[in-house]
């Protein structure tokens, strides 16, 4: 792997560790400064806060500064907000801190994407967006559970102090390793928003939305659905959030390959595997080793599709990339707050805890029905209706 593509994946492991490791440490968080869990959990609220704000307001405004520039002032705000949080004299503070911290990561991710990509051959550019968006993968599987042990063992404090000590590391390596390169836009930034305007670009971000919106569904009830429907007892569950990480890292590498090979196509036998996986899990996820095998399938599956849409957005957004990849994972970030909503309105509808799964695949469906769509839309010539 490139340094440079390395140096961008440090940053995004660093971002994503800063991003899922509250959860860890929420309990203690909320006892040290004295306010309720759900107040904590608001925490959690303000950084998604942060990148669906930052996606497209930072990108538009920030579009005509040269790259390299731009990436080191991101993680710089990044830094900001993790040092912030973890000097925080109170709960109104930090959660400010947290805002900061995500105002710049979607902005960021869009950037390092179109960056490494820049760097890649022709036929190795979703393969390229897969290595960067491993950077995810291990902030979860990894960053996570080590941050917890260091809130839990040194207080919380001292895990956003090591989260802004990786993204401090990472700095470092992006101002020796990434090459300068040009601004994303040249003309009149307001007319980087034409790019929303496309057909192809509302698609492509369609897609991402609507197709991980039913795997982000299950995944925020994992832990219920692992403990109440197939039995597992609750120190069964970090094993099992690890084999669905494991799963994750193996889907992000397919799915960077499968894309390079055929994008459009591998998508939807994607999302078509996902949408059965998912059914599957609803028949069978009583029985434990069934459901333990499923939840590292569906870890692969979940993240094999994520290499493609990012991919996808690329191509149709053409010469204004990074504000399409930026709404796009903006975007993101609002589907899974719904998900969050709709997992709780299911149950509460009586219809219980493991029809989610039911759910998730039907939502799944409908995203391969947008893959569908665009495969169709591909292979008409131009010209063609």
């Amino acid at each position: 792997m490139p340094l440079s593509v390395l140096s961008l994946m440090l940053v995004v492991f660093g971002f994503t560790t800063g991003e899922f490791v509250i959860a860890g440490i929420l309990p203690d968080v909320a006892a040290d400064l004295s306010v309720s869990l759900p107040a904590a959990g608001l925490l959690v609220t303000a950084y998604a806060l942060g990148m669906i704000v930052g996606g497209p307001v930072v990108t538009v405004l920030t579009a005509r500064l040269a790259r390299k520039p731009l990436v080191v002032g991101l993680i710089a705000v990044s830094l900001a907000g993790n040092l912030g949080s973890a000097v925080a004299p109170n709960y109104p503070v930090l959660l400010v801190a947290r805002f900061v911290a995500g105002l710049v990561v979607a902005t960021f991710f869009a950037v390092a994407i179109a960056t490494a990509v820049s760097m890649a051959p022709a036929d190795k550019q979703a393969s390229t967006v897969a290595k960067v968006a491993l950077g995810m993968n291990l902030g979860i599987i990894l960053g996570t559970p080590i941050g917890t042990f260091i809130g839990h063992d040194f207080g919380w404090r001292a895990t956003f102090a090591a989260v802004a000590a990786l993204v401090g590391v990472a700095l470092l390596l992006v101002l020796r390793f990434v090459p300068a390169q040009p601004a994303a836009a040249t003309g009149p930034v307001l007319g980087e928003l034409r790019v929303l305007a496309r057909r192809d670009v509302q698609l492509a971000i369609g897609l991402t939305a609507v197709g991980n919106v039913g795997v982000v569904t299950v995944f925020s009830f994992i832990t219920p659905l692992l403990t109440d429907v197939s039995g597992f007892g609750a120190e069964a569950v970090p094993v099992l959030l690890l084999v669905y990480g494991a799963g994750a890292v193996v889907g992000n590498f397919l799915g960077g390959w499968l894309a390079d090979k055929a994008l459009m196509p591998s998508l939807a036998g994607l999302l078509a595997a996902l949408a059965g996986t998912l059914a599957l899990c609803w028949l069978v996820g009583d029985l434990q080793a069934p459901a333990a095998v499923l939840t590292f399938v569906i870890g692969v599956l979940a993240f094999a599709i994520i290499p493609g849409m990012q991919t996808r957005v690329l191509a149709a957004a053409g010469s204004a990339p990074t504000l399409a990849v930026a709404v796009n994972a903006a975007g993101f970030q609002v589907a899974a707050a719904f998900a969050g909503w709709l997992g709780g309105q299911v149950i509460d509808s009586g219809l219980g805890l493991r029809s989610i799964y039911l759910v998730g695949a039907l939502l799944t469906a409908a995203g391969l029905a947008v893959a569908g769509y665009l495969l169709r839309r591909d292979r008409v010539p131009a010209g063609h209706s």
